[in-house]
């Protein structure tokens, strides 16, 4: 699917939908640029098909595009569409990239249109469009750390060659595990940059101590073997945990931090690079 051009202002207006295992995650690009990225929940089919009938950015229902994100600056350039709104798709979640196809104008990029090499068929679609986003952005080697629902590394080389990675729980899900598998530990959360004591004397604490000071400590010993591997490699970070660890990270180990590149629109990147290589 080729996308159209905007008939008037000559630009490429299309969306961009990573589906994850609990949210759905938009982006508008008018061509190359990234106008504006925004979350929603998972929808129903109904307004998937509602969304089919669109010929206009106005006309997407709240549910997908919020009234918030329609600024006066997009009402203003994009008018109307050329005849449709092209979506393109990454996906983790299998049953709800089925409800997506009876969209029309829709593209679901897979793992083979992803130039890296060397990947492995399991990988998945998000690390693989997030890596291929940093790389080709600010160059490889490359290794991104996603701080989300999972912690995950991912590096490729100077070739663009998968070097591998590493998968473990996130400090959320640590957090939430301890509380709902154990018998006597507390549901611990927490909502704020303050590192807590590394030894505690109360069992939240605790729970936070140990968390994420060794969360931190791998973290540390990933990026080190990642620049013992390739020192002049670039490190970044996105997910939703990211400032939070950050913000620890620039407090442990603060040279680390220095060097990190932050950018929580890897997946995004990663798609645009495709679609601008092929969509034309």
């Amino acid at each position: 699917m080729k996308l159209q051009k905007h008939p008037e202002y000559r630009e490429n207006l299309w969306l961009a939908l990573e589906i994850g295992n609990s949210r759905l995650h938009w982006a508008l690009f008018i061509g190359e640029t990234l106008e504006c990225v925004w979350d929603t929940n998972h929808l129903p089919e109904s307004v998937i098909q509602q969304m089919a009938q669109c010929r206009t950015l106005d006309d997407l229902p709240a549910e997908i595009f919020p009234l918030t994100k329609r600024s006066r600056k997009q009402k203003e350039i994009i008018a109307e569409t050329s005849s449709y709104l092209a979506l393109f798709v990454a996906s983790v979640v299998p049953k709800q990239t089925a409800l997506w196809q009876k969209y029309s104008h829709i593209r679901v990029i897979t793992l083979d249109q992803v130039p890296l090499k060397e990947m492995y068929p399991t990988l998945g679609i998000d690390r693989a469009l997030a890596l291929w986003g940093a790389g080709k952005t600010w160059g490889f080697p490359m290794l991104v750390i996603d701080a989300g629902t999972a912690l995950t590394f991912t590096g490729a080389d100077a070739n663009q060659c998968l070097v591998g990675g590493a998968i473990l729980p996130g400090i959320g899900l640590q957090f939430a595990t301890l509380g709902q598998e154990t018998g006597q530990l507390p549901l611990v959360e927490t909502h704020n940059f303050t590192l807590p004591q590394r030894f505690a004397l109360n069992t939240p604490e605790a729970i936070q101590s140990g968390v994420i000071y060794t969360l931190l400590a791998g973290i540390k010993d990933f990026i080190e073997a990642w620049w013992n591997l390739f020192p002049e490699g670039k490190v970044a970070i996105k997910g939703g945990d990211r400032s939070l660890l950050i913000n620890y990270l620039q407090s442990q180990f603060p040279k680390i931090a220095a060097h990190l590149i932050v950018e929580p629109n890897l997946i995004f990147w990663g798609m645009q690079k495709i679609v601008m290589k092929n969509g034309q």
